[in-house]
């Protein structure tokens, strides 16, 4: 459906002599090996905090990022006289940053929400301008993504359940990339059915089926 265990001998284990002799117990303060052992759990650890700190550099990334799509926006929002606050969190691999709270911001949705796409666009530029690298975050004006990612998510689990019934595939309407992938999501939550996409852009769909 339509998106990391190492084992370390014991020393305080038996182990055998060999065959015919006896099973004798190797004790861990004395056994050679412990070293060895030792060495094993340490690079482990020492990988352990490599991956933390991995993490917490990442998010301290996606924070930075954050903050400078909001002073980014913050001036926009100057320069065409709207109000609004800007709220700034992370989502897994991306920075979200939302306006809300102020009047008229629905014009910055626009029809199907090109409007807010266009500004997503702008506010990664401006980020990857003053970082170098290509962002990923994502832009919600007056909660619209928010409700809109919750219309698409039954949209996808009622098309499944129909699917199911009827055994027959069903295409949904023509979708941008960030409601087809709330589709597939919800879709990979129904047991039973799977999707996928189809055509090209600007009509490309989602199409779920029996798996």
């Amino acid at each position: 459906m339509s998106a990391d265990t190492d084992e370390v001998t014991n020393p305080d284990e038996a182990v055998s002599a060999g065959e015919g002799s006896e099973i004798v117990a190797v004790d861990s303060e004395t056994d050679p090996t412990e070293g060895e052992a030792s060495k094993v759990t340490s690079v482990d650890t020492v990988a352990d905090e490599d991956t933390d700190s991995d993490d917490e550099d990442s998010e301290d990334y996606l924070v930075e990022e954050g903050e400078i799509a909001g002073d980014y926006l913050e001036q926009l929002l100057d320069v065409l006289d709207f109000d609004g606050d800007i709220d700034l969190d992370v989502e897994g691999d991306r920075a979200i940053v939302s306006i809300d709270g102020g009047d008229d911001l629905t014009k910055l949705v626009g029809r199907k929400g090109e409007i807010l796409d266009a500004l997503q666009e702008l506010t990664r530029l401006a980020v990857q301008q003053s970082t170098g690298e290509r962002s990923k975050l994502m832009l919600d004006v007056a909660g619209w993504r928010a409700n809109r990612r919750s219309v698409l998510s039954a949209l996808g689990i009622e098309a499944s359940k129909r699917v199911l019934e009827s055994g027959e595939r069903e295409e949904l309407d023509p979708m941008t990339p960030f409601e087809r992938k709330i589709v597939h999501d919800a879709v990979a939550k129904v047991d039973g059915v799977e999707s996928e996409s189809t055509g090209v852009e600007p009509s490309r769909r989602v199409v779920v089926v029996k798996s």
